[in-house]
């Protein structure tokens, strides 16, 4: 039973930061895209604007990694 709690709270480090991250990238990237459409040279910063919500997943995988191994 423990072990399947502690298998639980793993998945769940990752799959709620997974989800977090989609909502956060879902409103990033609409807005970028319609920053783009008005000025092209904005590419870069959105890009990077996009990529940090990413960071949210790798905490969620550190998180997990530490659970599995505890």
């Amino acid at each position: 039973m423990d072990v399947a709690i502690i298998k639980l709270a793993a998945a769940l480090a990752i799959g709620l930061t997974a989800l977090a991250t989609g909502m956060a990238q879902r409103g990033i990237g609409s807005a970028g895209v319609g920053a783009i459409a008005e000025k092209p040279e904005l590419l870069g910063s959105i890009i990077i604007l996009v990529a940090i919500p990413e960071t949210l997943v790798i905490l969620g995988f550190a998180v997990a990694a530490i659970i599995l191994m505890g």
